[in-house]
C-alpha cells in the first residue's frame, strides 16, 4: 500500500471511532475494579467469618427453595459460583425458564444457605458504567457497534506504525521537543504514548471485540453442540415440577474430578435441555478457572449423561473477557491497566487535539512533512 492509502486509512479509522473509545476508556477505568467498588458500595457480599472448625456445606436445594420463596412467581435459572469465592453461591431468577433477563440475583452462604444479598439489577453508578462500556443501552445492537470500533482501533494502530514509524527513527527514541512549537510536544507525547500503550490497546481492542460476540458465540454453541446432545431425547417429555440441583452438582463434581462448578442451567434453559440440568465446570489455576468443560445430567435421575469440553471458539471468548479488565493478576494487574487505561485516555484525546489543528493537511503535504524530520513540522 503507498503512503496515502496507509494516511488514509489511519485518518479515518482513529476519528470515526476515537469518540467512542474514550468513552470505552473512561468507563472501563471504574470496571477494571468492579468487585472491589461493588463490595465498597454494598452491593456485592463477603462470606462471613464461621467458627473455626466448620466445613459443611449447606444443602443447595434449600437454597433454592428459599429463593423461589422470596419470589413465588418465577423459577430458578441458574445456579452461579466464582472461582476466587468458594464460599458464596448464587442463584438466578427469572420470570420464565428460557427468559432472555432475570428477575433477581441472590447471594447465599455456601456452607450455612444464610441469605446474604440481593443484588441491585439496573440500579447504580456501576450498572450504569456497565451498560454503556457494554451495548450503549441499545442492545445487541449497540454490542456489536462497539465491537467494531475494536476493529476500527487495530486498523488505525496498525496504520499508524506505517505512517510513523519509518520517520520516528529519526528522532532520539522517547525526545519530546519542548523547545519547539506547542504542536511539536503535543504530537512527540502523542507518539510516544502511543508506543508505551500500542500492544495494550490492540489487546484490549481485540478481546472487546470477542467479547462483543457474547451472544453470536454461545448462540452458534447452542445451535450445534448443544443441538446435538439434546437431539436423542427429543422425544421426550420436559421435567416439570421440582427437580434436585444438590443431586446435579454433586454428579457433576464426581464427573469432574479436580473442577468445580462455574454454573448451572436448569432444565429448559437455553443452555441445558428440557431434560436435563448443564453443569459448566471450571479448573483450579488462575488460567483453567477461565476455562469451561460441560456435564449433562439427567434432571430425574441425578445420573451423568456425558461430559464434554467447550470448542475453541467458547473458550477463546471465556479467557478474552478477563484478560479485557485485567482480571487475571490480581490488584496488581488491575493497577498496571489502570495506568495503561489513563494513558490511552491522553493518546486518544492529544490524537483528536492534533487532527483539529492540521485537518486541512493532505497526505502529500504530511509525507512531505515527515520526511523533513526533525527540521519540518509534523502534525
Amino acid at each position: 500500500m503507498s503512503f496515502r492509502a496507509w494516511y488514509t486509512v489511519h485518518k479515518w479509522t482513529s476519528l470515526i471511532s476515537t469518540l467512542f473509545l474514550l468513552m470505552l476508556c473512561l468507563t472501563g477505568l471504574p470496571l477494571i475494579f468492579s468487585h472491589e467498588i461493588s463490595h465498597l458500595l454494598g452491593t456485592s457480599a463477603d462470606a462471613p467469618q464461621l467458627e473455626a472448625g466448620h466445613t459443611g456445606r449447606a444443602s443447595i436445594d434449600a437454597i433454592v427453595a428459599d429463593a423461589q420463596a422470596r419470589r413465588p412467581q418465577d423459577v430458578p435459572q441458574f445456579l452461579v459460583a466464582e472461582a476466587d469465592e468458594p464460599d458464596l453461591l448464587y442463584v438466578r431468577m427469572a420470570d420464565r425458564i428460557d427468559s432472555p433477563g432475570l428477575t433477581a440475583f441472590y447471594t447465599y452462604d455456601a456452607r450455612t444457605g444464610e441469605f446474604l444479598n440481593e443484588y441491585p439489577l439496573g440500579k447504580g453508578f456501576m450498572d450504569v458504567m456497565l451498560r454503556l462500556h457494554v451495548d450503549m443501552y441499545m442492545g445487541i445492537g449497540g454490542t456489536l457497534f462497539l465491537g467494531l470500533m475494536g476493529v476500527l482501533l487495530a486498523a488505525s494502530i496498525v496504520s499508524g506504525i506505517y505512517v510513523y514509524g519509518p520517520y520516528m527513527k529519526k528522532l532520539r527514541f522517547g525526545s519530546i521537543r519542548r523547545d519547539r512549537a506547542t504542536r511539536l510536544k503535543w504530537l512527540d507525547q502523542h507518539n510516544l504514548l502511543g508506543m508505551v500503550t500500542l500492544v495494550w490497546l490492540l489487546v484490549v481492542g481485540v478481546t472487546g471485540t470477542i467479547n462483543a460476540l457474547n451472544q453470536p458465540i454461545f448462540a452458534a454453541w447452542q445451535a450445534s453442540e448443544l443441538k446435538a446432545l439434546a437431539e436423542p431425547f427429543r422425544g421426550q417429555p420436559a421435567v416439570t415440577g421440582k427437580v434436585s440441583a444438590d443431586a446435579a452438582v454433586k454428579a457433576a463434581l464426581e464427573a469432574a474430578p479436580g473442577k468445580t462448578l462455574s454454573f448451572m442451567a436448569y432444565p429448559g434453559n437455553d443452555f441445558a435441555t428440557p431434560q436435563h440440568f448443564m453443569a459448566f465446570m471450571q479448573g483450579s489455576t488462575p488460567l483453567t478457572a477461565k476455562l469451561l468443560s460441560i456435564v449433562m445430567i439427567d434432571a430425574r435421575t441425578g445420573t451423568v449423561v456425558t461430559t464434554g469440553e467447550m470448542p475453541w471458539y467458547v473458550s477463546t471468548l471465556m479467557l478474552s473477557q478477563p484478560l479485557h479488565f485485567g482480571d487475571y493478576g490480581g490488584v496488581a494487574l488491575k493497577l498496571l491497566w489502570l495506568g495503561l487505561d489513563l494513558l490511552s485516555i491522553w493518546v486518544l484525546w492529544s490524537g483528536l487535539v492534533l487532527w483539529w489543528k492540521r485537518r486541512k493537511v493532505t497526505a502529500e503535504q504530511k509525507q512531505a512533512a515527515l520526511q523533513g524530520l526533525p527540521e519540518q513540522a509534523i502534525s
